[in-house]
């Protein structure tokens, strides 16, 4: 029997190369080794304001792209969070197991908070319990994340444990999955930054939708150094290390030892053409496949199919934790 997988996107922006890299490709790849469950996190997504109009072509444009990037339905169960109602109530039975010590620590808000933000919601302070819930609901054993993000699993980890040792085995404690490669794709404009679709310096960020040209013309204008030598070395050429990334993942991960090997003796003008070569080309399948998509109907049929899969396990989960705790009266 396979071993399940879960994950989501929160689609607040265009999805952006550092998505497809630290996510959606590893969704691909994992999709024949194991039981996939695949969401859009919506909920998620009104923990800060919203333009209606936006958000909406951004669900679209992520379910779009979910599939351009080779996600399966026949293989994965993909579906939006709202159309399976169980996220949000038992995501209110886990902000009741968490404490606040445990929110006070986790980094997005904690971040905002540093830097002066006001009118920081309460859904922004409690999102992680609402992620603890969308994992817990599925008893995936793993839940792929970049390395910015497993504090969040390990949250989840320590919900259920803790829910576990109060009522009795409700849950199965997922392992956090990180990519050894591609997990954290740093901005081209500032290497010391992770690609943000929040970023507002366009140049840093390529978009899955970009132009081409313009998707091009990003990657050559990527700040690197004036070493001048191709060497995978974080911390003194983070930007030519950033570039090595994208380019080992968008070539069937190819070692950065074989890469340097590749690119000995020539520029980096050289070795940014062969990367903006790489993107480029698989960009232009990802927009081929996604303009089918949006023409056909399919994007509204695959979300029914899931939703309808998704449901029933997420139902039986959460009367069976409401059963323990006590919460319920009549059968369903």
């Amino acid at each position: 029997m396979k071993k399940r997988m879960l994950s989501g996107i929160k689609p607040t922006g265009q999805l952006h190369l550092g998505s497809y890299i630290g996510a959606l490709k590893h969704f691909v790849d994992y999709q024949d080794e194991y039981e996939v469950f695949a969401f859009i996190a919506n909920l998620h997504c009104i923990t800060v304001p919203q333009d209606p109009a936006t958000l909406q072509k951004n669900l679209r444009d992520c379910v779009a792209l979910y599939l351009a990037c080779g996600l399966d339905p026949k293989k994965a169960t993909i579906f939006l969070q709202t159309d399976v109602k169980e996220h949000a109530q038992l995501g209110y039975i886990m902000c009741c197991h968490t404490y606040m010590g445990e929110l006070n620590r986790m980094t997005q808000f904690k971040d905002k908070q540093a830097k002066g933000e006001t009118n920081l919601s309460g859904g922004l302070y409690t999102y992680p319990a609402l992620m603890a819930a969308d994992i817990l609901l599925y008893d995936p054993d793993y839940v792929p994340v970049g390395d910015d993000q497993k504090q969040h699993v390990e949250l989840t980890r320590d919900v259920a444990i803790r829910m576990n040792h109060r009522y009795g085995e409700l849950f199965r404690v997922p392992e956090p999955l990180v990519a050894k490669v591609g997990a954290r794709i740093m901005s081209l404009d500032d290497p010391t930054r992770k690609m943000s679709k929040s970023d507002h310096n366009d140049k840093g960020c390529v978009y899955l939708l970009d132009d081409l040209a313009k998707a091009k013309k990003k990657i050559m204008s990527a700040k690197t150094d004036s070493i001048g030598h191709v060497h995978f070395d974080p911390e003194n050429q983070a930007g030519v290390s950033n570039l090595m990334q994208i380019y080992s993942c968008l070539n069937d991960n190819e070692s950065f030892e074989q890469i340097e090997k590749d690119f000995e003796g020539k520029g980096y003008g050289d070795f940014k053409k062969a990367v903006a070569d790489s993107v480029c080309d698989t960009l232009s399948k990802i927009q081929t496949r996604y303009q089918e998509v949006l023409s056909s109907g399919e994007l509204e049929e695959v979300l029914t199919e899931g939703a309808a899969k998704a449901r029933p396990i997420a139902a039986a989960k959460l009367d069976k934790v409401q059963r323990a705790i006590g919460m319920e009266i009549i059968e369903h």
